[in-house]
């Protein structure tokens, strides 16, 4: 027990650490308090007591009211009681406390990723992974689906943006749980699986007659190309139509090569439709250089955070300029396709096609930690160009169309080019 308590107060101690480090994260910046007694010269032999009034007394002034006595307390009830000795383990119990502490704001986009999350994040934004092609959010706080995948098991099942995950049923994981108070982290890593393993959904879709109803899928690769360009001729105009799916570590690099495969037709086409339609968004800075080929001059967003307000003007050179533009957006798309859809109408006044947007206006930065793992924190709102926040309310559409289920064509592509002008 001896050497179990020794790790147990060098990770409360670096614990405690890092809740006094987040208190003080501004921006870009983590600023760590100073304590009395470095972590490499700790004095291991004080009691959980002891440690908890060294700790007490290093915080600022605005924690001086709270008693971290609580947090050791139960830890050595735990560590004292617990009937199965063997659970015990002082690196989950750990990455326990932190979850819920972020968990605590109130806030889903803030969240505490242990190793193994950080790195299916990193794997998501790469763009290949095994699973069922769903992007996860809330409505209303309960787990909901943001966008199905275009050619994934979810993309070809009946599923919909904003269709609520109520309950999760993995026969090979032993597995049938209420999502209530899943985070997303806890939601992917139950959804995705190995490959060809099936997993079935319970969803709540309001214009399903108020009844539940199950989804049942099999896992396959996803392999997500993040932006893909094609030449249409349709409704007596030839276009260019650039499907963009999210913002990832490709976008730059495959959007550069369909920006170069426009600009040799330019002389050809009638306009462009910019297809943001289930675009869950992704890194903020893809969302810039997007907006940035299409927008002159002047600001593409505004990040107002805890010290003020930052600008982001345009970038690059304005290649697709002067093209005649119009955006495909609908409720799955979110967060920097948002960024990129409310620019363009702001500046260009760009008409907006399709379906309200799902309505995501915070922005989130990775940090990563001595662990393994990372933390997800909200450090500010976006602002579009017109100064509208649009959190949980969406960007609203200049022409309104649904697709017709019962027919082959795309009715949402078709009238973005007809409204081309």
């Amino acid at each position: 027990m001896k050497v179990l308590k020794f790790f147990t107060n060098l990770v409360i101690v670096l614990l405690l650490f890092l809740v006094g480090s987040i208190a003080q994260y501004k921006y870009n910046v983590v600023q760590y308090l100073p304590i009395d007694i470095p972590i490499g010269e700790m004095n291991t032999d004080l009691s959980p007591q002891q440690l908890s009034k060294l700790m007490n007394t290093a915080q600022p002034a605005e924690f001086e009211d709270v008693d971290f006595e609580v947090f050791w307390q139960a830890w050595q009830l735990l560590e004292d009681n617990y009937v199965e000795q063997e659970k015990i383990d002082p690196q989950k119990m750990v990455d326990g406390a932190v979850a819920g502490m972020t968990a605590a704001l109130g806030d889903p986009y803030t969240a505490y990723l242990p190793r193994e999350d950080k790195i299916r994040t990193a794997q998501d934004l790469a763009g290949a992974f095994y699973g069922v092609g769903i992007e996860l959010g809330y409505v209303e706080g309960v787990l909901a689906v943001v966008a199905p995948l275009d050619g994934t098991p979810a993309g070809n099942a009946n599923i919909e943006p904003g269709d609520l995950i109520i309950r999760v049923k993995d026969m090979q994981k032993e597995l049938d749980e209420d999502t209530s108070g899943w985070s997303l982290s806890h939601a992917v890593d139950q959804i995705r699986g190995p490959r060809n393993s099936e997993v079935t959904l319970t969803l709540f879709r309001k214009t399903n007659g108020n009844e539940p109803f199950e989804v049942s899928l099999l896992r396959d690769e996803i392999v997500v190309k993040s932006v893909e360009v094609s030449f249409l001729d349709l409704a007596d105009k030839r276009v260019a139509h650039i499907r963009l799916s999210r913002f990832g570590e490709r976008t730059d690099e495959e959007w550069n090569d369909a920006v170069a495969q426009i600009l040799a037709e330019r002389n050809k086409i009638d306009g462009v439709v910019l297809d943001m339609r289930n675009n869950p968004g992704g890194f903020f800075d893809g969302a810039i250089q997007v907006a940035s080929d299409f927008i002159p001059s002047g600001v593409v967003v505004t990040q107002k955070g805890r010290l003020g307000e930052q600008k982001y003007p345009v970038v690059g050179q304005a290649r697709l300029k002067n093209i005649p533009l119009i955006v495909l957006v609908n409720g799955g798309s979110a967060s920097a396709s948002e960024i990129v859809a409310g620019a363009l109408r702001d500046q260009l006044s760009t008409p907006l096609v399709g379906q309200k947007t799902f309505g995501k206006g915070t922005v989130q930065d990775r940090r990563d930690l001595t662990n393994g793992g990372a933390m997800h924190v909200t450090i500010a709102r976006w602002i579009l160009p017109s100064g509208a926040w649009i959190h949980n309310e969406g960007i609203s559409v200049d022409i309104e169309v649904e697709d017709n289920p019962d027919t082959e064509e795309d009715e949402m592509l078709t009238k973005a080019v007809e409204s081309l002008s």
